[in-house]
């Protein structure tokens, strides 16, 4: 047998140990933050700002635009409920005296007046009763008549666009 030398380096305690990293040890590196970074977020915020006061303008305008609306529609609802008993006079007359052309010339004008601001006459004779369109003051028996049935007007109702100004005044059957 052949002899082999085996040269063995000499091995100490420190060799197993691995180096102890501390965190003072390492530097973490951050990027800058640049000018232009900093534009641009600035950039963006002003441009967020900016969308947002316009949305609100926006919604201002849109909200001031049905308060006017609604305030004018609300002032000739008003004007309209103070011409009702002037309606109503026109057609007590018409009813006195349905011959005086003078008084059917005036109820065609006042019909034609209401109809142009969009009042109209809400129609009750031979309809079903209907609380929201009508009042009924008074309930007979009548044959041949369905039940809930209005058989008489006292007094016109009027409606005013898709709003009751006033309900018809109604006798009903039984």
């Amino acid at each position: 047998m052949e002899d082999k030398e085996v040269q063995v380096e000499s091995v100490s305690l420190e060799d197993g140990k691995e180096e102890q990293v501390t965190t003072e040890d390492v530097v973490t590196e951050q990027p800058e933050i640049t000018e232009i970074d900093k534009l641009n977020a600035q950039i963006a915020e002003l441009n967020d700002k900016y969308l947002r006061v316009a949305a609100e303008l926006e919604n201002t305008r849109r909200r001031a635009a049905i308060d006017a609306d609604a305030s004018a529609r609300n002032r000739a609802m008003s004007v309209a409920r103070h011409f009702l008993p002037v309606i109503d006079a026109a057609y007590a007359a018409l009813s006195h005296n349905p011959n005086d052309e003078g008084i059917k010339s005036m109820v065609r004008a006042i019909e034609a007046a209401c109809g142009n601001i969009g009042m109209i006459k809400i129609e009750s004779v031979g309809q079903k009763l209907n609380p929201q369109f009508h009042n009924a003051v008074q309930v007979v028996e009548k044959e041949n008549t369905e039940s809930n049935t209005i058989i008489e007007e006292m007094q016109a109702g009027y409606m005013f666009g898709d709003t009751v100004l006033r309900p018809a005044m109604v006798i009903v059957s039984k």
